[in-house]
């Protein structure tokens, strides 16, 4: 985590929330005060290293608190802080907000991950950039204290050539040649493909990876035939419309990753509240 961002992040949040200041400060009397952060739902707790340094910039202590990636049920104690009464309040709702979104993710997340941990052969889970403008590190981070993985962060993290660029290119074995003579090192090439015609085209133009995007199991899993036949180093990728409901079915085609946008966009909150005590 980088935590230069992560202040920043957060100095943003609480001037939103924070304003000119806090009206209850101008006449309240301060106190030292401990306060619980309750479950009100089940899920997996994301949002520990942000509530972390969110807290030590009010010099407010944590006494106990769940680990990312742990889980808890209705009810949970997830943490325990001890600090200033006033600095407690000021802070409340953007603590809040980050740990029920984070923990709605890493949660959504769990429960795909779940689906896939007893299929024969390893499969990986992945995120995309379908994020809230200003939140991928956090969305990201959640998703991997689900257990899942992250796709590119950005334009700048790897190459991927989607039916919005291949819609001008009339040589894809020339734009990839191109680019290699361009790119970092370590970056590879991803190409979006939507039928097999347009996954052999790929292949034999240089990509790296080829991602299946909106075939249903049975075209995927002719893809993944022809990928072993022919060019066995090539990473398969399966996105479009997966779900819960038919992630099992593409898991059993025998690509090496699939991506879900759902991990993050469709995820709900985790229900938590504050109490003082």
């Amino acid at each position: 985590m980088n935590h230069y961002r992560i202040k920043m992040f957060l100095e943003q949040a609480l001037q939103e929330d924070l304003g000119r200041g806090d009206l209850y400060e101008l006449f309240a009397t301060d106190r030292q005060t401990k306060a619980h952060i309750i479950a009100k739902d089940s899920g997996i707790f994301s949002g520990e290293q942000y509530m972390q340094i969110l807290l030590e910039s009010f010099s407010i202590q944590i006494l106990s608190s769940k680990s990312d990636g742990e889980a808890f049920v209705k009810g949970d104690v997830l943490c325990v802080i001890e600090g200033s009464y006033i600095a407690i309040l000021q802070i409340e709702r953007v603590l809040l907000n980050i740990l029920a979104h984070s923990s709605g993710i890493a949660t959504l997340c769990s429960q795909y991950v779940s689906l896939l941990k007893h299929l024969p052969m390893p499969i990986k889970l992945l995120d995309t950039r379908k994020t809230r403008p200003l939140l991928r590190e956090l969305e990201k981070y959640s998703v991997r204290n689900g257990g899942a993985f992250n796709h590119r962060f950005g334009l700048d993290d790897g190459l991927m050539l989607k039916d919005t660029h291949l819609k001008h290119i009339s040589n894809l074995q020339e734009i990839i040649s191109k680019a290699r003579s361009r790119l970092p090192f370590m970056s590879q090439i991803e190409v979006e493909c939507e039928n097999l015609e347009q996954v052999k085209e790929a292949i034999n133009a240089g990509a790296d990876i080829v991602m299946c995007d909106n075939m249903t199991p049975s075209e995927v899993k002719e893809v993944v035939q022809y990928r072993n036949l022919h060019a066995p180093h090539i990473l398969l990728e399966a996105s479009g419309n997966i779900t819960l409901a038919n992630i099992v079915d593409y898991a059993h085609t025998g690509v090496d990753a699939i991506s879900v946008g759902a991990l993050i966009h469709q995820a709900q909150w985790v229900d938590i509240s504050m109490k003082i005590l």
